[in-house]
Order: structure tokens, then sequence, then C-alpha cells
């Protein structure tokens, strides 16, 4: 089997080729978990939110035109879908109840430390608001330009640095008293 570039396999995917769908969703279904994990906190949200990014994806493809790259417009709709999706949970979730993360690890030590570090992580990720939350993860796990950002959360690139410096600074405040 050869190398399909990206846009070969968007322009087969649009064409309703099957297995240029599925080669699409298999480059960028990690990428879209470990995201919609990281802005969730659980496991099985994060399964449930990428299973909507990718059926509004698939609904989405045929006005895909190339006018931004395709992982900047999968973004876009990932938040989108975050957005509406962490709403939902939001009207749901008594307050004070945070999900707990999930270990695999079995070095009973590690996974101890690795536990108690993803919870700390965690818990201060969960106390930022939901749109420094998002720059954080753009930043920091996607490693977005604040340009990119700001494109796909459809907002200035001042905005977007304003978030992300307001965010460190209540990271900050939340680390200190960690380490205090």
């Amino acid at each position: 089997m050869f190398f399909q570039s990206l846009e070969t396999l968007i322009a087969k995917a649009q064409q309703g080729n099957k297995r240029a769908w599925l080669k699409l969703v298999k480059q960028h279904e990690s990428q879209v978990y470990n995201h919609c994990l990281r802005m969730l906190s659980n496991p099985d949200d994060a399964m449930d939110l990428m299973q909507e990014v990718f059926i509004s994806v698939y609904k989405s493809l045929p006005k895909f035109r190339g006018e931004s790259s395709f992982n900047t417009w999968l973004f876009q709709i990932v938040h989108r879908r975050g957005v509406e999706f962490y709403r939902r949970r939001k009207l749901y979730q008594p307050l004070g109840e945070a999900p707990e993360p999930a270990c695999e690890n079995s070095d009973i030590e590690g996974n101890q430390l690795a536990h108690l570090e993803h919870q700390q992580l965690t818990q201060m990720m969960l106390s930022l608001p939901w749109e420094q939350r998002l720059v954080v993860e753009l930043k920091f796990f996607q490693h977005c330009t604040f340009e990119e950002i700001a494109l796909q959360l459809d907002i200035s690139t001042n905005t977007a640095k304003s978030r992300l410096y307001s965010a460190l600074g209540k990271l900050k405040v939340h680390l200190e008293a960690v380490d205090g």
C-alpha cells in the first residue's frame, strides 16, 4: 500500500470513498481523543465526544473547501462539539464533582505517583474557565501558535494571549499552593 496525501484522502472521502474516510479517522483519532481527554478529564466522556466530533466531521466533510488546513477545520469542530458537550455535562453534574482519571500502569508505586500527578493536573485544569482551558490545551498540548488558536476559536490573537496569560496566572497560584 502506498502513501496518500491528506488532500487526496479528503477528496476521496468527499466523494464517498469509505476506505479514505477510515484512513482520515485513523490518522486523527488519537490526537482528537487526547484533546478531548485533556479537556474533559474522563476517558468515557472523551470517547463519547470523539464520536460526536467524527460524526460531525463526516456530515460536514462535503463543505470542507481547504481554505484552512484540515487540522484547523477539524479542531474548530472539536471546539464547538466540546463546548456543547461541556454545557450538557455541566447541567447534569453536581457541583464539586470531578471525574477520577483512569490509570492502567501495573507498577503500583509508579501508578500511585502518576495517578496523584494526573489528579493534581486535572484539578488545576478543571479550576480554569472553559475558554482558558481551551487555550492552554491548544497552546501546550496541540502546540498551536496564537494565530492558529485565534482562528480555531474564532477570537482575536490578543484575546488568545490574554486568556493564556490569565490561565497561567491562575495555574501558578495553584502550583504555589501545592508546593507551598
